[in-house]
């Protein structure tokens, strides 16, 4: 039997429901992309944009370091650490759990494992739907309109515009026929390595992050909010699968588990998703 996250499911209220069923009867021709605005906020060595926080994102980065950087977002007893690049451009971060207050800290590295703070940033989140941050890309789902994947669910979808069901059912059939899980990298992959949505998709081969990273890429793509959900299968086995909200309800695929690389029968505990 599958288990969910324990605590407040995923659920949509009536104004969300509304607007999702909104969302699909709209056109989706025009990819949902992130950018940058005027919104910003900046403290020491960090800068949030949060122009487009009603849709769900917000945009940081940090000034050029020689050093490795984190940034912590929380929000009330959630919190999640990410790593950011040392360039100085911008990277997107959903607001995944909807409205409200959001705490960005920015830690560069000192020595070994020992980081100092060198900025936060606090913002207060309002968005007019929550499942707008699932449909854009971020740092865990990269993609943009020359991403193969897109490309690829754009001609496979390109005469069921706005049907949710069959979208989804397409996608997953695509991904259970077209892939193979890549037991190599599972075995080398080091820890907080990104999914590889470019990597997998050349060889059509991947972990279970990349493979369920591609499918949110391209079901985002096509309009229909989907999450890349990062958990354990039996409370062991660190896992990633995705959930979609298809005509406002959860549905549940897990790329790897197609591919007979887990058992379909597992029981999956969510931990954070993206």
């Amino acid at each position: 039997m599958r288990r969910r996250e324990a605590g407040k499911p995923w659920v949509l209220s009536v104004v969300s429901l509304l607007l999702a069923l909104i969302l699909v009867t709209a056109s989706f021709s025009e990819l949902l992309l992130p950018k940058s605005g005027k919104k910003t906020k900046k403290d020491n060595d960090l800068t949030v944009d949060y122009s487009h926080m009603d849709q769900g994102y917000v945009m940081v980065k940090a000034a050029k370091s020689k050093k490795k950087l984190k940034v912590r977002v929380k929000k009330g007893d959630k919190t999640l650490t990410y790593d950011l690049n040392t360039n100085g451009t911008y990277e997107v971060f959903p607001l995944q759990y909807g409205e409200g207050k959001y705490t960005f800290t920015l830690y560069k590295n000192v020595s070994g494992k020992k980081y100092s703070e060198e900025g936060k940033v606090a913002i207060t989140a309002k968005m007019s739907d929550p499942l707008m941050a699932f449909l854009y890309p971020n740092q865990y789902v990269a993609y943009d309109e020359k991403t193969a994947c897109v490309k690829e669910a754009e001609e496979l979808c390109k005469d069921l515009e706005g049907d949710q069901k069959k979208i989804f059912k397409t996608i997953c059939e695509y991904m259970r026929t077209h892939f193979a899980y890549d037991y190599i990298k599972s075995v080398s992959v080091k820890s907080g390595t990104l999914p590889d949505i470019e990597g997998a998709w050349k060889k059509h081969m991947g972990i279970c992050q990349d493979l369920a990273a591609i499918m949110v890429a391209m079901l985002r793509s096509q309009g229909v909010p989907a999450r890349l959900d990062i958990g354990t299968l039996n409370a062991s086995l660190y896992h990633a699968w995705v959930t979609a909200v298809v005509d406002g309800e959860e549905k549940l695929f897990d790329p790897t588990a197609a591919l007979n690389a887990v058992n379909k029968e597992d029981t999956y505990t969510l931990e954070r998703y993206y």
